[in-house]
């Protein structure tokens, strides 16, 4: 019998409470857990997530193990990172009750690493190729940044999120909700909102909707500044939307004078605001600004 055929493979509302309650545990706000009860969005999950037999896929906050279980039957190796000791210690029992053998003995196809996740820079195992994740609502822009420069192998990310910020990170130029999030993500990934989520498949019922969104690594714009000076103009051109471009990227570029040398030798319009910008353009207006020859600018003056 596969994985995919051995029933009660996945935890039911029932058993979530009552293991929650057996230990203790209640989903806090502080850590942003609210755990998904219902296995046919869990399968739903792992199906858009596009998950591989065999495929090593990272998992971040696994909370009770609801995701966790439905990549181990789709066939993948997982490595969870969870922030709670407790949960941590608790996930192999629960992966080796529901799938025998798929937990830490028998295949081995279950690592649990034990910290914050914006602090992981190594995981166990081979590299892993996707991220499938119902992630924090306090910390999922973070996450999800931290985990894409730090883990090049992610070619296909798959996350959960709050419907808001799932509409920011999947954003075009130009749009309302276009911003940090959707201009630094935009220089690792193509982003798309593909579904929103009931909120009656969490414990606790959330009072916010949430969504998926779905990733694509690609290359990054070609450019000569890195990616630090890159995020350094996104981030300053966002520090007050409404201000031009001119006056916003004034401080990093040394003087207005030299915002406006820069902004011109990238193609873009000094009275433009950032919203308006594609991750390219501001790759192109990094080089102006990193530039010492920049008029009105001293060397060194852009913190990288």
């Amino acid at each position: 019998m596969s994985t995919s055929e051995i029933p009660g493979a996945l935890l039911g509302p029932a058993e979530i409470r009552d293991l929650a309650g057996r230990l203790g545990i209640r989903p806090t706000k502080t850590l942003g857990q609210n755990f998904v009860i219902d296995g046919g969005t869990v399968r739903k999950i792992v199906r858009s997530a596009q998950v591989r037999p065999g495929e090593r896929v990272v998992e971040v906050g696994p909370g009770l193990g609801s995701l966790t279980l439905g990549l181990l039957e789709a066939g993948a190796s997982v490595v969870a990172v969870e922030i709670d000791p407790v949960l941590a210690r608790l996930l192999p029992e629960t992966v080796e009750r529901h799938l025998p053998g798929a937990g830490a003995g028998g295949e081995g196809r279950l690592d649990v690493v034990l910290a914050d996740a914006l602090d992981v820079t190594d995981l166990p195992g081979p590299p892993p190729t996707a991220l499938v994740a119902n992630l924090p609502y306090n910390v999922s822009v973070p996450v999800l940044l931290t985990f894409l420069e730090r883990f090049p192998s992610l070619e296909r990310v798959l996350v959960m999120v709050q419907a808001e910020v799932a509409d920011r990170l999947a954003a075009p130029p130009g749009s309302r909700t276009y911003g940090v999030p959707s201009a630094k993500v935009a220089w690792y990934a193509s982003a798309r909102r593909t579904s929103t989520i009931a909120r009656s498949v969490f414990w606790p019922v959330p009072n916010v909707d949430s969504a998926l969104v779905a990733l694509e690594r690609r290359d990054p714009p070609p450019t000569t500044a890195s990616r630090e000076e890159v995020f350094a103009v996104v981030d300053a051109a966002f520090a007050q939307r409404r201000k031009m471009l001119r006056s916003a990227l004034a401080g990093i570029a040394g003087s207005s004078e030299g915002a406006v040398a820069a902004l011109r030798t990238a193609g873009v319009d000094p009275e433009a605001r950032g919203e308006r910008l594609a991750i390219e353009d501001f790759a192109r207006v990094a080089e102006g600004v990193a530039r010492p020859s920049a008029p009105g600018r001293t060397p060194g003056t852009v913190d990288a």
